[in-house]
């Protein structure tokens, strides 16, 4: 099957981007990658006037480092993060992260901001993004503004980006020398979305802690208790009728079989931070 027939724009850089987007009146798609958009088009689901191609924007290729903060452009791809993430200090865990996603030929094309711009409830960045405590820069015709990783998805396929806004990075905090952080996911075979994950942060330098889960709900939920025990009590959150009350909210209405995926992969990712 192929696409229905639409315009192509290969933007320069972010403000031809914001024109485009400015002059066609929402009916157009921004794309990277591809990955996600591609098979939309194909199958028809997305219709587009226009295609208006980011992928080549440099701004929005590079990995800039601060003391406190990397900030990670939206078209570095999956491939990029597996390979050089793990070379940055206080990053090393998102390599882990990068490589668990799809095939490597997904991972060489597919970008960052793609996957989240999509919003699938079951894509690892919107989970992984909103445990780490990242922030996204949204570009606009009026400037730019930040929107943390876990208000940025309001539901299935749906963000806090404008029609008239691209996101342009993810701002991600580095992790102490005493943080440690995990990410589970549960998949019927290599490759496939998951079924279940789990993602916990625990960082005491910085007096931080999140635990979320993600791919039964909308959007990756919040486990505020759960983090207080850890910061508080440390493996003792481990009991198990801590985790199955903490993941109530999140699974209300789930079939048992993945409330029971959901249960093993938080168990997993607080053992592995709290080992």
């Amino acid at each position: 099957m192929k696409p229905v027939a639409f315009d192509y724009q290969r933007a320069g850089s972010v403000a031809q981007a914001l024109a485009a987007l400015g002059d066609a009146a929402g009916d157009v798609k921004l794309i990277a990658g591809g990955q996600s958009l591609g098979p939309m088009l194909n199958l028809r689901l997305v219709r587009p006037a226009r295609l208006v191609d980011i992928g080549g924007i440099e701004a929005l290729n590079r990995i800039e480092q601060t003391t406190a903060s990397v900030r990670v452009g939206a078209c570095v791809t999956h491939a990029r993060l597996e390979d050089e993430a793990g070379a940055i200090d206080g990053l090393q865990p998102l390599a882990h992260a990068a490589r668990g996603i799809a095939y490597r030929a997904i991972r060489n094309r597919g970008t960052l901001g793609g996957s989240l711009a999509h919003a699938d409830p079951a894509a690892d960045w919107p989970l992984v993004m909103a445990a780490w405590g990242a922030s996204f820069e949204l570009a606009g015709p009026d400037g730019t503004r930040r929107v943390a990783a876990d208000e940025f998805m309001s539901g299935a396929y749906v963000t806090a980006l404008r029609d008239n806004e691209l996101l342009a990075a993810a701002h991600l905090p580095r992790l102490s020398s005493r943080g440690r952080w995990a990410y589970r996911k549960f998949c019927r075979k290599p490759g496939e979305f998951a079924e279940a994950a789990a993602a916990v942060l625990f960082d005491p330098a910085r007096r931080v802690a999140r635990v979320f889960v993600g791919a039964p709900a909308g959007r990756p939920t919040s486990l505020p208790a759960l983090a207080h025990e850890i910061a508080r009590n440390g493996r003792a959150a481990l009991r198990d009728d801590l985790i199955a009350q903490a993941c109530e909210p999140a699974l209300a209405g789930a079939p048992p079989a993945r409330r029971q995926a959901c249960q093993a992969m938080l168990r997993r990712a607080l053992e592995d931070v709290l080992s």
